[in-house]
């Protein structure tokens, strides 16, 4: 692998896992802070309309049908290096996205003109969603079946990803909003300073955090660049017709339809129609915990003994089953709703633990099927797959949010807040249950294919 031996790389072991882990951590510093606050705080602070904000996040994902393709085959075709394929990106774009990130949150632009305002906002998103998130995120998430070619090993990635975006999501959903609201006659609001600070220590966190990455992960599995000729027709006549792909992009979109909905409106049911932001915080912290005491230490080896596809069918199912009980119970103790988040969150939780394993599985089943390795473009394409989502469920809050009536003024008025509370069961579930159906009626990798697969492979590479 580029100057460096095989024989010369460390076994598998602790040190990839605890660098992937903090390499998803320093992606979630930037991604979990803007799916969890950049509405909210350009709604109330910078004071635009939660519509146009919506409308942002899911214009901006049509620039990423071709930034994200774009990077997966810049990647696929790159040669490796002595630091390997992958993780020289990690490196190269750590700095960019950080800086893009925090240039998002600029409170001391609020009294602006309107227009620029919108131009801020809609430059910075770009330049940090399309361009540099893209740039680090695709390499990073291809990285995985080149750090090990074991199923278990990639489960072990996958688990420990998990645990990273967990602890991220633990840091920002639990400090954040303990530090980011005031108490302004009354109620309950951002403050756009403090929003500020937070998202330039999260740059740089989310540095520290890239860095440890590249230090601590080594690629094993050489893969070589992709020479073949780009063929566009080709290209996108194989990824149409690939069922597990198509499979996963659907459940992909649906999760992230839940999973942010639930986050999003977050900032606004606990605050709003409850008066909570410690709330708020319990509730992360909840189920943070969770995932690291049940989901984590559990996954790999349900997953290993039923399958990943079995496993997220279920626990899916199980977490639309909580949103609808606590829809009917309605509970008034934002404590007791906060007890219905966590089991939803686990059931979730499952799912989120073994879906990067799964992406991998995606790609040995192209690889069968088609004979080329194409790790790049098939987890830009899924890369895509998940910002539309984000921006699905950012652009549905935001339209949803204008359409019961919530604007700064009317934040907390009675009808507003009660619609927010509607919202913040039903969008979840929904996406929850869409996330079942997906993998039930069109994902074909099921325990024994993903075997054959990995056999069949094996076979191939040893010819």
């Amino acid at each position: 692998m580029g100057a460096e031996s095989k024989s010369s790389v460390q076994p598998f072991g602790m040190k990839d896992k605890i660098g992937y882990m903090f390499g998803d951590f320093g992606n979630d510093f930037t991604f979990i802070l803007s799916s969890s606050f950049m509405l909210k705080f350009y709604t109330d602070v910078m004071g635009i309309s939660a519509g146009l904000v919506g409308t942002l996040m899911m214009a901006a994902r049509f620039i990423d049908a071709f930034t994200d393709v774009t990077m997966g085959q810049i990647v696929d075709r790159s040669k490796p290096t002595k630091d390997g394929k992958f993780r020289p990106w990690i490196k190269r774009m750590c700095g960019p996205v950080a800086i893009a990130s925090f240039l998002i949150y600029q409170s001391g632009f609020a009294n602006m003109a309107y227009g620029f305002k919108v131009f801020w906002m809609v430059v910075t998103y770009i330049l940090w969603g399309s361009i540099f998130y893209t740039s680090i995120n695709i390499p990073y998430g291809s990285m995985a079946s080149a750090v090990s070619s074991d199923p278990k090993d990639r489960a072990e990635l996958s688990t420990w990803r998990t645990i990273g975006a967990t602890l991220a999501g633990l840091a920002i959903g639990v400090g954040t909003p303990l530090f980011a609201f005031e108490t302004v006659n009354g109620n309950t609001v951002l403050s756009g300073s403090r929003m500020t600070i937070i998202a330039g220590v999260f740059s740089v966190m989310a540095i520290i955090c890239y860095l440890l990455c590249f230090n601590l992960v080594r690629e094993r599995v050489e893969v070589p660049a992709n020479n073949q000729k780009l063929e566009i027709g080709k290209l996108l006549k194989s990824l149409v017709t690939n069922r597990s792909l198509l499979g996963i992009i659907a459940a992909a979109i649906s999760l992230l339809l839940a999973q942010l909905t639930m986050q999003g409106m977050a900032g606004f049911v606990f605050p709003n129609f409850y008066g909570s932001p410690e709330a708020q915080s319990a509730s992360t912290l909840a189920g943070s915990i969770a995932m690291l005491v049940i989901c984590a230490p559990l996954a790999v080896k349900i997953s290993t003994q039923f399958g990943k596809k079995e496993l997220s069918i279920v626990s899916c199912m199980v977490s639309a089953a909580v949103f609808l009980l606590c829809f009917l119970v309605h509970p008034e103790n934002p404590f007791i709703y906060v007890g219905f988040f966590t089991l939803a969150y686990v059931g979730m939780g499952f799912f989120n633990t073994v879906i990067w394993a799964m992406i991998t599985d995606v790609i040995d089943d192209a690889e069968v099927k088609n004979g080329v390795r194409e790790d790049g473009t098939i987890y830009a394409v899924y890369s895509f797959a998940r910002k539309v989502g984000q921006a699905l469920s950012s652009g549905l809050t935001g339209v949803l949010l204008s359409m019961i009536g919530y604007t700064q003024a009317t934040a907390f008025d009675p009808d507003v807040t009660e619609g927010i509370f509607k919202m913040s069961c039903i969008a979840p579930a929904i996406g929850f249950i869409l996330v079942a159906l997906c993998l039930w009626f069109i994902y074909p990798l099921s325990k024994k294919r993903v075997e054959e697969n990995v056999a069949e492979l094996a076979r191939r590479h040893k010819a």
